[in-house]
């Protein structure tokens, strides 16, 4: 029997870093989590402590905050191709890269004399996320979102399910339906306008929640996937995980009150996990697209 050496890659993870472009009066920020991770021959390093291949992770996080101040930072499927591009096009012992970047929201904070041009407020605990993978010349793109959280106060029902064993929920024709979801979908493309595609997708998934009259989570998400992949011809997959956060209505019998749907107890666990993929069926993954990525987000 030999032991040997299998698939590996390094990097730097989670590097923290502010831009500010101050190309005009009024700034904008972008505020981004990076993970650079290198994919090549760095056999020696594993098996004898040669370190001669390695580019220290150290030196990728120092790139990412030289490539800010030379080229900007744009939107993250741009950005984390740039990075990767710089080290499997500069390095012979690079024969791939994993760049993943997560961006936080920040709101302008409006005054009584209209949006301030420096001045902000922390967003939502939304981000949108962005994970590249390049091998030679082959790229993916695969984008996302998470911490969207929504929440519809009528629309949604539960019932029709088999009455097993151990089985208590009660059937509903109203209830609430609530979620945060998470996404992630693979571009068939590495020439978009990324910030168009990313709203076209994002508003998909909005419109398709809001306006589904829900039989279940699953028929939801379904309905919201379909949409995404309707709104931009380029994604080929989308995968989404969507936790249901239960409401449940609060039993104020006990007190001569009657409750028609006002009152709800917000629990946050257990809840259910809803998750699955939405594929374009006459369009082919390439293998390993979603290596690294787990099973949904």
């Amino acid at each position: 029997m030999a032991i040997v050496l299998g698939k590996n890659q390094y990097g730097k993870a989670e590097v923290r870093m502010v831009y500010v472009d101050r190309s005009t009066p009024v700034h904008t920020i972008t505020d981004v989590n990076v993970t650079s991770q290198l994919i090549g021959d760095f056999t020696d390093t594993h098996l004898t402590g040669a370190n001669d291949a390695v580019i220290a992770t150290d030196t990728q996080k120092n790139t990412v905050y030289a490539m800010a101040r030379t080229g900007g930072v744009g939107a993250p499927e741009e950005f984390a191709l740039r990075l990767a591009r710089n080290y499997v096009d500069k390095y012979e012992q690079v024969t791939g890269a994993r760049m993943a970047v997560e961006q936080y929201s920040w709101d302008r904070i409006v005054t009584s004399a209209g949006p301030h041009d420096h001045a902000f407020s922390k967003g939502t605990a939304e981000s949108r996320t962005a994970v590249i993978r390049k091998d030679g010349a082959a790229e993916t793109v695969i984008s996302g979102l998470t911490g969207l959280v929504v929440l519809k106060s009528t629309g949604s029902e539960f019932w029709g399910f088999p009455e097993v064993e151990y089985t208590s929920l009660v059937e509903t024709d109203d209830r609430i339906l609530a979620t945060a979801v998470s996404a992630r979908w693979l571009h068939t493309s590495t020439d978009l306008d990324w910030d168009a595609a990313f709203t076209a997708v994002r508003d998909a998934l909005l419109e398709n929640f809001a306006t589904t009259h829900s039989l279940s989570l699953q028929q939801t998400l379904y309905a919201m996937g379909k949409g995404a992949l309707e709104a931009v011809p380029e994604v080929a997959e989308i995968r989404l995980s969507l936790p249901n956060k239960h409401h449940f209505l609060v039993d104020l019998d006990k007190w001569d009150l009657d409750n028609p749907n006002q009152v709800f107890y917000a629990a946050d666990r257990p809840y259910g996990l809803i998750e699955a993929s939405i594929i374009r069926d006459d369009v082919a993954v390439p293998d390993g697209a979603w290596e690294g990525i787990a099973a949904f987000v």
